[in-house]
Order: structure tokens, then sequence, then C-alpha cells
């Protein structure tokens, strides 16, 4: 069926958000409270869309874990890249952190959730309390302070798993598992590797069955919340899709520059202009994994790094450095927080910040394979994951936006570790003149 000239998965999606908006408004002026419209959204929409999140949650986990610890354990080549590896890891994180501060902070001036009814909110909430009330009420009871960071490393791997609120708590245990499989160089270990690829492969595989369900859900989602919040849904998702492409703006066009400029000794409307590639065939694909040889391509002719820098940058980058996708995920978070009169502690942005960087790690470079990851940070903070719905009718156009922050940031990388490397010939163009 996907072999036939068709409607791809985004128009589908597309379609699904518009079918469900287009009957929810349509709903809420003329039929909004009638007796139909409950038995309608109790019985089939939210039903379809419970079980489009229940398939993501059981996947979400296993995803994580093997890919955290295939992420990690793949920079085996540290011990002959030590400082390459090390270097790239160190970058990976401060970059990361930087984006998502970038977008935290993009969204809590803006404050583009702010101002829809609460008592319209609280009903939805109060629709769904008894199919996510469990996880909200874990998610709710988070430790703070001093307790938070020491329950990060957990006392029961078995218990944890099982937990959509104790999602640091698995990738602390995928990232420590992960530098063990690093440090352990025997036949064994590498056949373990090898077992984890193949658990991350095949989650997702399952995955992508389980998005091709998107345009239902889609559909069923934005039904029901368009039939209760009416025309304000639309404002807020027009102020959010802003937001997001800003805090994407900012880091793509100021952040980037500036890290080009000074340690990447390259001049930036040089390198934007080299790496056009890599960034259209990203944004047309919105997915990093399949944009990889195009950019292994772009770094070799077009930027002139040496091939055993960036193949092992821009490999490791494809799933580990994705900027987009933890400023994507921050944004999506506190914007559906101030949506539904959430608020959130320092602590707990800190902890979204935190998470939004590992998860960032954990992501597959895929389409939509943020989504589970904030139906995930989202029941960690007290949100119900049902949240999401709001915006999955946009999360494609955001999807190639961000696919196209996470290679250029991947090629930003790789130019910056290339040019810190001691016998490294990269031309020294920070200074020259555009043109």
């Amino acid at each position: 069926m996907s072999e036939r000239k068709g409607l791809g998965l985004q128009w589908q999606m597309l379609a699904g958000f518009l079918i469900g908006l287009v009957a929810g408004l349509i709903v809420y002026t003329g039929a909004r409270g009638a007796p139909w419209v409950d038995a309608v959204t109790t019985y089939v929409t939210q039903p379809i869309g419970q079980i489009f999140l229940r398939l993501l949650f059981m996947l979400v986990i296993p995803l994580l874990f093997s890919a955290l610890i295939v992420g990690i354990s793949e920079m085996g080549e540290i011990r002959a890249l030590k400082r390459v590896g090390l270097r790239t890891l160190a970058y990976t994180v401060v970059v990361s952190a930087i984006a998502v501060a970038v977008s935290l902070a993009s969204v809590n001036l803006l404050q583009p959730g702010a101002g829809v009814d609460r008592a319209a909110a609280a009903e939805l909430l109060a629709a769904q309390a008894d199919r996510a009330g469990a996880i909200v009420r874990t998610g709710a009871e988070q430790p703070a302070g001093i307790d938070a960071f020491i329950n990060i490393i957990p006392n029961n791997l078995v218990e944890v798993m099982g937990s959509n609120s104790a999602i640091l708590s698995v990738m602390f245990f995928a990232l420590f598992f992960g530098i063990g499989l690093l440090l352990t160089d025997t036949p064994a270990a590498r056949t373990l590797q090898r077992g984890f690829e193949g658990l991350f492969d095949v989650t997702m595989q399952l995955i992508m069955i389980v998005i091709k369900l998107a345009p239902l859900a889609v559909a069923c989602f934005m039904f029901n919340l368009a039939a209760l919040f009416g025309w304000d849904l639309l404002i807020r998702l027009s102020a959010y899709v802003g937001v997001v492409l800003l805090a994407l703006g900012i880091q793509m066009f100021i952040v980037f520059p500036i890290i080009l400029s000074t340690l990447g000794r390259k001049n930036p409307i040089a390198f934007f202009r080299e790496t056009q590639e890599a960034s259209v065939m990203a944004f047309s694909t919105a997915s990093s994994n399949a944009t990889l040889p195009t950019s292994l391509k772009v770094a070799d002719e077009e930027l002139k790094l040496p091939p055993r820098v960036a193949r092992f940058v821009l490999t490791i980058g494809a799933t580990a450095n994705q900027n987009g996708t933890a400023m994507f995920e921050g944004v999506t978070v506190i914007f559906l927080a101030q949506f539904f009169g959430v608020d959130l502690t320092i602590w707990q942005q800190l902890m979204v910040m935190l998470v939004c960087i590992l998860g960032g790690i954990g992501t597959a470079g895929v389409p939509a394979g943020s989504l589970p990851v904030v139906a995930l940070i989202l029941a960690m903070v007290g949100i119900r994951p049902e949240a999401i719905a709001i915006v999955l009718g946009v999360d494609r156009f955001l999807d190639m936006c961000r696919t196209t922050l996470n290679v250029v940031g991947d090629l930003v990388a790789a130019q910056v570790i290339s040019a810190a490397e001691p016998d490294s010939d990269v031309p020294i163009q920070a200074a020259q003149p555009a043109g």
C-alpha cells in the first residue's frame, strides 16, 4: 500500500487534523452539549485516541532504552578516536543545553498557551480522569529538591521500567549500561550490543506501524478538542507554531553562527551555502537518518572535512545530536502546561530541560520520532498525555523544520570537532567576507 502513488502520511495526518477540527468546530457552534456528542466522544473518539496513546507508551521505554545504549556504546571508536569521541559527547551536551534553554526562555516569555478558558480546560482534563489518572498521579507525586536528584539513580530497574514517570531513571541506567558496553571490549559484549541494536530495530518497526494510525487518532483528538475549545484552539495553535519556529530560528541563525565563527573556524554564510543540499533533504524527508548519506557527502565534498572525523560525528549525531528535537520537546511541554493551567516550578522546568537533552540523544531520527518522548515527559510532570493531541496536526511541518536544525547541527558539530583536531587542515574562514 505504501508503494502505491497515494497520499503520504504527512498529508493523511493533515487531512485528519482538518476533518477533526472542522467537525469539532461545527459541533461547538451548533450542537455543543447535545447527548449524541457525548456518546460519540465517550464511545468512539476517546477510545480510538486512547488506543493510539497506549500503543505509543507500550513501545517508548524499549525504544529509548535501546537507542541510548546503542548510541553510547557505538562510541566504541573512542578507543581509536578517544579525543574525538569525548569532544563530540561534550559538544552535544553543551549545545543541546543551550538549545533547550533558548526554547524554554522563548515559551516562558511569550506564553503561547496562556489565556485559555480554565473551566473548559478542566472539563477536558476531567473527561480523561479515569483513563489517565494513574499516570498523572504518579507524575504529580514526583519528589522535589535533593530527593529528586537521588531518585534519578534507580534501586529497582524492573520497577522503574514499568513507570512512565521514572523516565530519568531509565535513561540513567541506559547511559550507565551503554558506558559499560563501551568499556567492555569482549566478543560477548559486542554480541550483546548487537542484541540491543536488534531491539531498537524491532521497536522502531513497531513504532512506524503505530504511527500509521496517527491520521485517525488525530481526527478523533481534534474533534474532541475543537468541540470543547472552539476557535480559541486555532489562536493558541498558531501562537505555539510561531514560538517553536522562533526558538529554532534563534538556534539556527544566532547560536550556530557564533559557534562556527568562534570554534569552527568557518564563515557562517559560506557554511550555510555549502550545506544547503543536506538542509533541503532534511526538510523534505523529516528524517535525520534518511539524510545521513547526503550529510556525509556534503561534509566530504563541500566542507572538506577529514573523513574519519566527519563519519564518526555525523553517524553518532544522526541519533544523539538532536538540537531541534530537544527544543521542540521543551516548547511543547511548557506550551501544554500553560494551555491547561498547570504551573511548573523552576525545578520541574529544569527536569524537563534535562529529559529533553537526554531524549534528544535517545530519540530516533525518523518522522514523528519525538512524539512518544513528549507524551512521556507530559506524564512525568503531571500533565495528561492526551494533551499531546493538540499539537499532532501541526507536528509534521514542525518535524520538517526541527529535522533541518538537527541535520545542520550535526554538520556544525563535525566542523567544530574537525577544526579542533591538532592535525586538522580545515581552512580558517571565519574572518572572510561573505560571498
